[in-house]
């Protein structure tokens, strides 16, 4: 492999949704391979492709060879292992399949709640600029020529479009700066982490953060239960996929709970993992043996519940910044207008 970079939600999603299927049709892993690399375009896909067929051919399991490419979590190599050692591999591809798909659906319902509001803002921006620099010069000429002066607030613009015109080239170097360190940190793994943290911590996002890791958590013990791991196994494995802090923190006062003999209801019930209609249903499910359907019921709501978080504050920051553009601008105009209608009306 030329880059050991960790696959994205949606190439894991589509890999094991691929795979799962192949298994279903009775074809092994090193064929299956061979068939996908035939519909595959990008040369680096058919490079992971045929190292995966041929670490198998070699005698592999299929969970070393995912392993040994190093672009596939350690959640997805461990689960494909317990698939293989319990004989239901393609049922384990296809849950694994549909969590990424959840995962996936997730962050591009965040991209999209937040590359919104950047791009008015960013608007607001040019607008503004463009106002104060290019436009109150014009209303300044008009003035000097009416034999007249120009509002306090008129004139206090007009000062801060002439400094940012005479350090143009500072601001436009030091905005590539700013824009380019947000860029490295949204690309790279670190700078998403601290970016995670922060809004984890904000007071305006940390109900959806926490909602959203509590969604985890619930989808993640539901594949863990169906895959055949066991419980204090499957808190380890999902403690690396929350990426949540305090999350984290409550699955290890729950796994202390287990140690202690406590059952996981109880467990869950005392990390406050869950809300306490949820924590009621993981008992009944458990007592039933219907944990796995309580499980990826819960991670259902929870992601319903995301969803409509995402989409009310879309609703609320629409309209708030459209509002806000237009007072901005319009105090800017009126600013130099009023003034100029009374002088007009005078004259008239």
């Amino acid at each position: 492999m030329k880059k050991q970079k960790l696959l994205s939600n949606a190439e894991i999603a589509s890999f094991c949704r691929q795979t799962a299927l192949i298994m279903q049709a009775g074809i092994t892993p090193a064929e299956g391979m061979d068939i996908l690399i035939h519909d595959t375009i990008d040369s680096a896909g058919r490079e992971l492709l045929q190292s995966i067929g041929d670490s198998c051919r070699e005698g592999n399991y299929f969970h070393q060879a995912l392993d040994a490419t190093g672009v596939f979590p350690n959640y997805v190599v461990k689960l494909t292992a317990l698939g293989e050692e319990s004989g239901n591999l393609d049922s384990v591809l296809l849950s694994l399949a549909q969590y990424y798909e959840r995962e996936e659906n997730i962050s591009e319902s965040i991209r999209s709640a937040v590359t919104y509001p950047l791009i008015m803002i960013a608007m607001m921006f040019v607008v503004i600029l463009v106002l104060i620099v290019k436009v109150l010069p014009i209303f300044k000429q008009v003035f000097i020529q009416l034999g007249t002066e120009m509002s306090s607030l008129a004139e206090s613009l007009l000062r801060i479009g002439g400094t940012l015109s005479n350090y143009s080239i500072v601001l436009t170097v030091l905005l590539a700066l700013i824009i380019g360190v947000c860029f490295f940190f949204y690309k790279t793994s670190a700078g998403r982490k601290k970016i995670r943290q922060l809004l984890c911590r904000f007071p305006l996002t940390k109900g959806f953060y926490d909602k959203m890791a509590a969604g985890r958590f619930a989808s993640g013990m539901y594949l863990a239960f169906t895959s055949g791991m066991d419980t204090y196994q499957s808190l380890d494995m999902i403690a690396q996929i929350v990426e949540n802090d305090d999350m984290n923190n409550k699955i290890e006062l729950c796994k202390q709970e287990i140690e202690q003999h406590s059952d996981l209801p109880e467990a869950l019930s005392k990390a406050q993992i869950f809300s306490n209609l949820y924590s009621r249903m993981v008992a009944v499910g458990f007592r039933s043996g219907s944990i796995d359907t309580v499980m990826k019921q819960i991670s259902q709501n929870y992601e319903n519940e995301t969803d409509k978080q995402i989409s009310r504050i879309i609703s609320i920051i629409e309209p708030t910044l459209v509002i806000l553009l237009s007072l901005i601008v319009g105090v800017i105009l009126l600013s130099v207008l009023l003034p100029l209608m009374g002088i007009m009306s005078s004259i008239g």
